[in-house]
Formats: C-alpha cells, structure tokens, sequence
C-alpha cells in the first residue's frame, strides 16, 4: 500500500512542474528571427568632427561609409585603407549593394585634396550617389 502511496504522490508532484524546454525554443526562434532583421549601424572605423553647414539635410539608406580623419588617413569599413586602395574597395562594396549610397564623412581639420581624391575614386567605382556628411548648423 506504501508504494502506490509513494507512486502516486510522485506523479502529483510532476503534474504541478511546468516544462519550461517549449518556452525556451520560442524565446530562441525569436531571438534569431530578431537578428537576422535587425538593421544594423554602419560605421565608417573612426569618429569624425564634421563640418557645419546651413544647408546639411539627413540621409537614410546609406551603405557605404567613408571616413577621412584629421590626419588625412582614409578608412573604409573600419580599416584604414590607402588612397589608391579607395576604388577597388568601393567596388567590392557595390558589387554587393548595386544600390548602395556612399556617404563620404570628411573631418573638419582634413585638406580639400584628400577629399576631392577620394571623391574621384568613388566616381570611377561606379558609385551613382555621393554625398558628403556635415552637422546642421
């Protein structure tokens, strides 16, 4: 009698347990649909003090970031690239967005040259759209 006693406490005992292996698979299910649709922030590699402008409007959907520092040195996809490694690197990056903006973030203290050979580079990459990334004044 003692054991259909002990029996039939233990399966009351598992009656009242919640299983909690099904929520954990949907927190999961959810947490990697999350990832893979979450839009991501690109950065160009460094932070930039851009130039004020009057007439600097907001863009959206860019996808190609290009940084240029104070000191002139140019980075893409927070590496530093040289110079002459500008085009053949904005052409891997359209090559995988045909679409792809590139935004071009200039440091106050950077030279003209180095921004109009950049911008050069990214012209005979193919890119259609360049801009140029300034604070609103």
């Amino acid at each position: 009698m003692s054991l259909r006693r002990n029996i039939s406490q233990a399966s009351e005992e598992d009656e009242g347990e919640i299983n909690l292996t099904p929520m954990l698979d949907v927190v999961f299910i959810m947490l990697i649909f999350f990832i893979v649709t979450a839009t991501f922030i690109k950065e160009a590699g460094i932070d930039i003090n851009r130039p004020i402008a009057k007439t600097a409007a907001e863009q959206r959907g860019a996808s190609i970031l290009i940084a240029i520092s104070p000191n002139n040195d140019v980075w893409i996809d927070r590496r530093k690239v040289k110079p002459e490694a500008v085009k053949p690197a904005v052409e891997r990056l359209l090559a995988e967005n045909p679409e792809g903006e590139v935004v071009i973030q200039a440091d106050a203290e950077s030279q003209a040259e180095a921004l109009l050979e950049v911008m050069a580079s990214v012209r005979e990459a193919g890119a259609a759209n360049i801009a140029l990334s300034a604070e609103q004044d």
